[in-house]
């Protein structure tokens, strides 16, 4: 008989619960993980309350809350506030998102938070993004040409500028790529929803020049085909793109360049 065993400090305990403040009436429930590399001690879920009455409406403004006025000691990633920079990506009530732009009344009861899923992480709410990046370097997201750069700027037809919605807009905050079980079992093989994504923004770019050696470079087995299209990419996208159809679409790339 095969017994299994969990690694050592890998299942989450109960944690600690702080008390609520004094005399607010209007308190959210928060369930929050928290780890840290310096504590011989399994991961926890600690218990705070917020008075939403003293923060903003979002569930960054209460992580922020907890943090300067009840444990400064949580870390976890943010910048811009505003959607646009993807550092706060997390886990909240189940699901991949950033928790700038996820209101606390779009949730009910105790909202749980967790780091992005099938990540290392680095303390608490912070993620270890070092495998996604490479990755994305490895595609070079950047424009390729061997044409003399013109005087001014390298024109483009709207239609072909068209093309670039829904794949321009990425922020890497690699919600999609966290939430793909295809990139949880082969995540340092397969590129996974966010770098392909990418790709294929710059193998439909009408400026690139290096289609053919984009192409070359994703024909295998597991960068590219690992994709199932389970569609949890799309659909924990917070910016509401499509990263499934991209790959699908650098797919039919690859059949039509052999036919």
């Amino acid at each position: 008989m095969v017994e299994l065993a969990l690694p050592k400090n890998s299942t989450l305990t109960k944690g600690k619960v702080w008390d609520r403040p004094q005399g607010a009436t209007n308190v959210r429930e928060f369930k929050i993980y928290r780890w840290s590399p310096d504590d011989d001690a399994n991961p926890r879920t600690d218990t705070f309350y917020v008075d939403v009455d003293d923060c903003g409406p979002m569930v960054l403004d209460a992580l922020l809350w907890i943090k300067n006025k009840v444990d400064s000691t949580l870390a976890l990633r943010r910048s811009c506030r505003e959607g646009i920079c993807g550092s706060c990506a997390m886990n909240i009530d189940g699901a991949n998102t950033l928790a700038c732009t996820k209101g606390m009344d779009e949730v009910s009861g105790a909202i749980a938070v967790y780091p992005l899923p099938h990540m290392p992480v680095i303390k608490d709410l912070v993620p270890d993004l070092t495998v996604p990046y490479a990755q994305l370097r490895s595609i070079e997201p950047w424009l390729k040409t061997e044409t003399p750069e013109p005087e001014r700027e390298w024109r483009q037809s709207h239609g072909d500028r068209e093309k670039l919605d829904g794949l321009y807009e990425c922020i890497l905050c690699f919600c999609c790529q966290t939430a793909c079980p295809s990139y949880w079992w082969n995540g340092e093989r397969y590129l996974g929803p966010a770098v392909l994504l990418q790709a294929y923004r710059w193998l439909i770019d009408s400026r690139d020049e290096a289609t053919g050696e984009r192409l070359d470079d994703l024909e295998d087995p597991f960068k590219l085909y690992r994709c199932h299209t389970i569609m949890n990419c799309t659909q924990t996208c917070p910016k509401g793109l499509n990263p499934a159809k991209a790959i699908a679409e650098i797919r039919t790339m690859m059949v039509e360049r052999r036919v």
